[in-house]
């Protein structure tokens, strides 16, 4: 894709107007590359992962904001059960995988075991060990499968981090986010570093690489995966036939209920 022409304030950040319209520009062409999916029945899975608040659901949110949700779907799967505990590891992320013309963005994914689960202790050693050696052969699989595997990995600094969470605190539309575990995620920042360290040097592969976004800029850190996401795929405009919409009919002779049966939502507004 083009490089747009980029409005910078005197603080160094992007513009707000510049940031609106990129988003656009590039959601638009998110519309694009989705009816390419659509027609082409390619098999798309996103990988988004990083650190707790590190920019990743503010990111989906913009990405599957103006797109067909038949189409694109957002996975964010909870606490395995008890059954899944006792299933092949990557048993449970399986149903989720896209069908032919369809996009999956993963809000976390298989890769909790070599992150979160080795961190804070809820799985075995054994356990995380097998899962670095299995991860790089299962994504084989899937990508000799026919699928577009993308991974990415939202980085972000200790004091931008923080810096969220604080803000999380006090914002009632954003308190669910702060878990107690985000909390124990601060005091083990190194333990995290290094996890990560270890899970790169396992799968980051040739066939199937992380992709780095540095998301201390909320608003760069959007635009630059989007804009990376849509040249990953190639795609072409599907020319769309043109919608003519009918005229409409009177109905004569039908009698609607009157509307004061109806009840209404009250007009507090």
């Amino acid at each position: 894709m083009e490089k747009p022409e980029i409005k910078i304030k005197k603080d160094g950040r992007l513009s707000s107007k510049f940031y609106e319209s990129e988003l656009n520009r590039l959601q638009i062409e998110l519309v694009r590359l989705q009816e390419w999916i659509k027609f082409k029945r390619l098999k798309v899975v996103v990988i988004f992962e990083g650190r707790d608040a590190a920019g990743k659901g503010g990111t989906i949110k913009r990405i599957i904001q103006n797109l067909n949700p038949r189409v694109c779907r957002v996975v964010a799967l909870g606490t395995p059960t008890e059954r899944e505990k006792t299933q092949w590891y990557f048993q449970r992320y399986v149903p989720h995988l896209p069908a032919a013309g369809e996009m999956v963005l993963f809000d976390r994914s298989w890769y909790n075991r070599a992150g979160v689960e080795k961190v804070m202790g809820f799985c075995t050693s054994d356990e995380y060990w097998e899962f670095l050696r299995s991860c790089p052969n299962f994504e084989r699989m899937l990508i000799r499968s026919g699928i577009i595997l993308i991974k990415y990995w939202f980085s972000v600094s200790e004091d931008e981090q923080e810096k969220r969470f604080k803000s999380r605190i006090n914002d009632p539309t954003k308190s669910w986010k702060l878990s107690p575990m985000d909390i124990k995620s601060m005091e083990k920042f190194i333990e995290y570093s290094k996890a990560k360290d270890e899970m790169f040097a396992y799968t980051d592969t040739k066939i199937s690489p992380w992709y780095m976004v540095d998301a201390d800029d909320k608003k760069r850190a959007r635009l630059n995966c989007i804009h990376h996401l849509l040249s990953s795929i190639p795609y072409k405009e599907i020319e769309q036939e043109p919608i003519v919409l009918p005229e409409r009919k009177d109905n004569k002779g039908y009698v609607r209920p009157p509307l004061e049966e109806m009840t209404f939502v009250p007009k507090v507004y």
